[in-house]
């Protein structure tokens, strides 16, 4: 009884041991991870300190309280605004922030108006917070213009909410996911964007990009593991399969980024610095179809996983095959996902052109309809694409994990 006993505190011994270290590693893997993206954004922003200011940085806004509404001439229009009132007002405010706090602004000295246009309603009243642009001209007089509502706080308690939903619905989990979509984002906007627009090559910054908040959110979320491994390797592999699927329909098509609404603004003011526009339609791709791939390629790691731990005797045909009925039905949803999605995103347009009764063969030589079709489909297929490779992976790699344990 006492060698059982010792045998099982030894067990336990090793396996809290192997907890540790594995815990230890995770934080070591992140650690570098992090280190190395913000040395890396630290070198990009310095090199566009040199830079020459634009325009849009120069412009000054700043918060502002309405203390009056001392003329107004709005009324409901029904029959093009649905109601929206539509005319002018004339306001007096508080500046609450900036170089120019707690001056009052009035009509005495500016003529201060809101245009309550039906596409932009800033309709106003006594004690609403809004955001003004403060303008100076070279003799140093100044003048402000309503921006729009301060919807700040609005808006930072909602993604609060989220948050701490995010945290308390998933416990340790839904913290590491947090972590990990924080340090997406951070990369996509401190790294990603920069490179992007002092040259560096489109498609390898993506993917380099794509790796790095791969390994860093999967490991936040589940630690490390065969199944962890998995999952980054097969999220990698299908993210890429959709980019190199909408470079090359792209290219029969043909396709790319100059053909993107933003492209001739982009041309503009980005061309000086090295931007690149070619690329940005596959890195859009890549870009759009992580987070989709990122969840198939976890849940079929996982079910593979779990297949392989309650049954010891499964070989790596049985767990492949188990893999794509598991894949599936996520197959179909996820990829609705991501195509609805899409739809969602340019709903507008798609009112558009029913409103307009835009013929068919028109509509589907559209440059934006295009792009819309390529990005989403191509998406798609790299959600239906990472499902076997996956399933592949994890049923090769874990059998042989176990075939290792045995020995």
């Amino acid at each position: 009884m006492s060698n059982k006993r010792n045998i099982g505190e030894r067990f336990q011994y090793m396996g809290n041991w192997f907890s540790q270290r594995n815990n230890k590693i995770c934080i070591l893997i992140v650690g570098v991870l992090f280190a190395a993206a913000i040395l890396f954004a630290v070198a990009l922003n310095q090199a566009a300190e040199d830079e020459v200011p634009t325009s849009a940085s120069q412009m000054v806004y700043e918060k502002a309280e309405v203390t009056a509404i001392l003329s107004d001439d709005a009324e409901a229009d029904y029959e093009n605004a649905e109601g929206r009132r539509v005319g002018t007002q004339e306001l007096e405010i508080r500046i609450l922030t900036g170089t120019h706090k707690d001056e009052i602004m009035r009509p005495t000295q500016i003529k201060f108006s809101s245009f309550l246009l039906n596409n932009c309603n800033v309709d106003l009243e006594k004690g609403d917070n809004i955001i003004v642009r403060i303008m100076t001209d070279e003799n140093g007089a100044y003048y402000a213009s309503v921006f729009n509502y301060d919807r700040g706080m609005v808006i930072g308690g909602f993604v609060l909410i989220f948050f701490v939903l995010l945290a308390v619905l998933g416990g340790k989990k839904g913290i590491g996911a947090l972590l990990g979509l924080l340090f997406t984002l951070a990369c996509v906007w401190f790294i990603l964007i920069p490179a992007l627009i002092i040259g560096l090559p489109i498609i390898a910054v993506t993917v380099g990009i794509i790796i790095i908040t791969s390994v860093c959110a999967l490991i936040l979320l589940n630690g490390i593991s065969e199944k962890t491994w998995c999952a980054i390797l097969g999220c990698v592999i299908g993210v890429i399969t959709a980019g190199a699927i909408a470079a090359l329909v792209g290219h029969i098509t043909p396709i790319n980024g100059f053909n993107m609404s933003e492209a001739e603004n982009l041309i503009l003011y980005g061309a000086d610095k090295g931007l690149t526009i070619s690329g940005l339609l596959v890195c859009g791709v890549l870009i759009s179809a992580l987070g989709a791939v990122m969840d198939v390629a976890l849940g079929i790691a996982s079910s593979v996983n779990e297949l392989s731990l309650q049954n010891h005797k499964a070989k790596a045909k049985e767990l492949f095959r188990s893999g794509m009925n598991i894949g599936k039905d996520a197959m179909g949803t996820m990829a609705n996902t991501l195509i609805l999605a899409f739809a969602g995103s340019s709903l507008n347009m798609l009112i558009l052109v029913q409103t307009y009764d835009i013929p068919f063969r028109q509509l589907i030589n559209t440059d934006y309809i295009c792009i819309e079709i390529i990005q989403s489909i191509s998406g798609a297929m790299g959600i239906l694409l990472t499902v076997p490779i996956v399933a592949f992976i994890s049923a090769r790699l874990m059998t042989r994990e176990k075939k290792r344990s045995l020995k």
